[in-house]
Order: structure tokens, then sequence, then C-alpha cells
């Protein structure tokens, strides 16, 4: 059985980007969900697409939700 990353998006910053965190580690800035599905299968989780992005409870969005990317 594998285990559950916990997954952290952070707030949106002056640009638009908001940092992906996997595990404890900082993956990069993503400006939408399609950026965050690519970490999350960079980080090994299979089958990931916006739509699992933006309804998955695994991911905790911390200022703003899926849908908030302006600063």
């Amino acid at each position: 059985m594998a285990s559950v990353m916990p997954v952290i998006v952070y707030p949106p910053d002056e640009a638009g980007g908001r940092r992906v965190r996997v595990d404890g580690e900082i993956l990069g800035r993503a400006y939408g969900l399609r950026d965050v599905a690519e970490f999350l299968r960079r980080a090994g989780i299979e089958d990931v697409d916006e739509s699992y992005v933006e309804a998955s409870g695994l991911i905790e969005w911390r200022g703003g939700g899926p849908r908030t990317w302006d600063h």
C-alpha cells in the first residue's frame, strides 16, 4: 500500500504563482492546475489531471482554493 504524501499549495505571490510542496519538498511554482498536476506526476502520483487536482481532498490549499491564482 502506497503512503499518502502531504501536498500543500501556498497562497499566490505577486506574479500569481503558488509554491507547491509535496512530502516536505518544494517542487516549484505553479501558475495553474495543470502545473500542480505536473508536479504531482513528477512526485510519483499517477493518473493526475486538472480535475483531480481541483477535487482532491488530499491537497491543502492555503490562501484560497484551486481557482485562486491572483495575489
